[in-house]
């Protein structure tokens, strides 16, 4: 527990406040940024930064040109006080009086001092990377002398902290609750979003800035023989590109042919924003041999309860048909549904006008059901009648091994 002292007690609502160290480091390192408050010929300012704890010690990152840095210079130090809140919900009472919010909060009082020592400011700026992204310092080049010498870090102890925090419904007055008003709690939260990569970069998405999904929504990687499927990613926008960009190859998809790199872009980013929605399961296709980018296949329609999954979102360059790459990434991808999430039923669709993609989920082993009527609109405008194919978990091990024989007999992909 910290201590309690004059400058932490609060004057209301006392049953808010708690002194204990680790709910006051829980916020602390679960909040990204903070508030730094010190005065200037005794005037407030208030100066928002990024901060990163250690221990018993918070770090403030800042410039060496800013004015509470260079008071910090001194063996006094500079006091000040710093805020992180961190916002949970928005709290609609029947009244205009007891409309509140669920937050945690931490203040902290004390003295700042300035780091000096250059091992020990790297230590720092190392730990204020790590937080944004756990393995992003091995990942990224680390700062030079004269960067670290344009860098301030003030050290401020944790000593006088206190912790502050609402949750939970509304509270009102007993005769507010016959009122016809709409009452309760919107849960607010923090989420990250489709990460952007910035232009020119080729390196994918690195695993601490994907969100972590449930196995049926995991792009796993799968390696066969002929194809490698690995998750897609922006940085394959141009190999997919000069693979597949072909009239032939986009007849039928749902989006039209790309015209040029952008095109084929913005295909990937309404697929990954799909799987940042948890809606597709995106994958791209390499040839094992040559380790080229040649095509892309998906999952979707995802019911884990119901047990059940489409394949579909799949083109590949033509000069990759009829090789064994469709069907070991079908073998896999079935394999994955079926052996590893326990599916019981695979499905399919396909353009009623696509006769060689019917033939060739037929030659899978799955079975015709049906024609959804109008069920998509093509890129030209007009509607769809799309063929639905489905395989169940009982008919896998026939299809597996028809599957497995015919790959056994196709020729080396390339």
């Amino acid at each position: 527990m910290y201590a309690q002292t004059t400058r932490t007690t609060a004057s209301r609502s006392r049953d808010r406040m708690s002194y204990d160290r680790a709910a006051a480091h829980r916020v602390l390192d679960e909040a990204y940024h903070c508030v730094l408050g010190f005065t200037v010929n005794d005037e407030p300012r208030l100066l928002p930064t990024l901060h990163v704890r250690v221990g018993d010690t918070l770090y403030l990152h800042g410039s060496t040109g800013s004015r509470p840095l260079l008071a910090a210079r001194g063996d006094a130090g500079l006091p000040v006080c710093v805020t992180v809140t961190l916002l949970d919900g928005l709290v609609y009472g029947r009244s205009q009086f007891h409309h509140s919010a669920n937050y945690r909060s931490v203040v902290a009082h004390g003295v700042a001092h300035l780091i000096t020592g250059e091992d020990e400011k790297r230590e720092v700026l190392t730990a204020l990377v790590e937080k944004v992204g756990v393995g992003r310092s091995a990942d990224s080049r680390p700062p030079s002398r004269r960067e670290l010498a344009e860098t301030a870090v003030l050290a401020l102890p944790l000593r006088e902290v206190s912790v502050r925090a609402r949750a939970g419904a509304v509270r009102e007055e007993p005769g507010d609750l016959e009122l016809p008003h709409w009452a309760g709690v919107v849960p607010l939260r923090l989420t990250a979003g489709l990460p952007e990569p910035d232009a020119g970069v080729t390196a994918p998405v690195p695993a601490y800035l994907r969100a972590p999904v449930p196995p049926w929504r995991e792009p796993a990687p799968l390696r066969g023989a002929h194809v490698l499927l690995e998750p897609l990613d922006l940085a394959h926008a141009d190999e997919l590109f000069a693979a597949t960009a072909e009239p032939e190859v986009f007849a039928y998809l749902t989006n039209p042919l790309p015209t040029g790199p952008d095109g084929m872009r913005a295909i990937v980013t309404t697929a990954l924003t799909a799987a940042h929605r948890g809606e597709r399961v995106p994958w791209v296709q390499r040839c094992a041999r040559t380790g080229a980018v040649v095509g892309s296949t998906s999952y979707y329609e995802i019911d884990p309860q119901r047990r059940s999954v489409a394949i579909g979102h799949t083109w590949l360059g033509r000069p990759w048909w009829r090789t064994g790459i469709n069907t070991e990434a079908k073998l896999l991808l079935i394999g994955r549904a079926f052996d590893d999430l326990g599916a019981v039923r695979v499905v399919w669709h396909t353009d009623i006008r696509n006769s060689r993609s019917q033939a060739a989920i037929e030659r899978l082993g799955a079975t015709r059901e049906g024609v959804l009527r109008m069920h998509r609109q093509r890129p030209d405008g007009s509607w769809r009648d799309t063929v639905q194919y489905a395989m169940t978990v009982n008919e896998w091990p026939q299809a597996q091994a028809r599957l497995r024989e015919r790959l056994r007999r196709a020729a080396p992909a390339g």
